[in-house]
């Protein structure tokens, strides 16, 4: 039984941390979006639209993973305890 509360500490705190990640990438690009662009568009080579764009599909792609592989585990592993 130790082993499972071991495990849902781990994700537990794995949530923890991917939703500040979360949090404050999405903080940034809202007030800092033209930097952002910029940045990243410079980087890449592409044009600042682009690279908006494709940001903002990283980060809804890094929340799907967040829920998936932190979220739901940690979930469960609670239900189980």
């Amino acid at each position: 039984m130790n082993s499972i509360q071991t495990l849902a500490t781990f994700f537990g705190w794995c949530t923890v941390i991917h939703l500040a990640i979360i949090i404050t990438v999405f903080l940034f690009t809202n007030f800092f979006h033209d930097f952002f662009g910029r940045v990243i568009a410079k980087i890449f080579g592409v044009s600042e639209q682009v690279a908006r764009e494709t940001l903002l599909r990283v980060l809804m792609q890094y929340r799907v993973v967040f829920v998936i592989f932190s979220l739901v585990p940690y979930i469960a592993l609670k239900l189980m305890a």
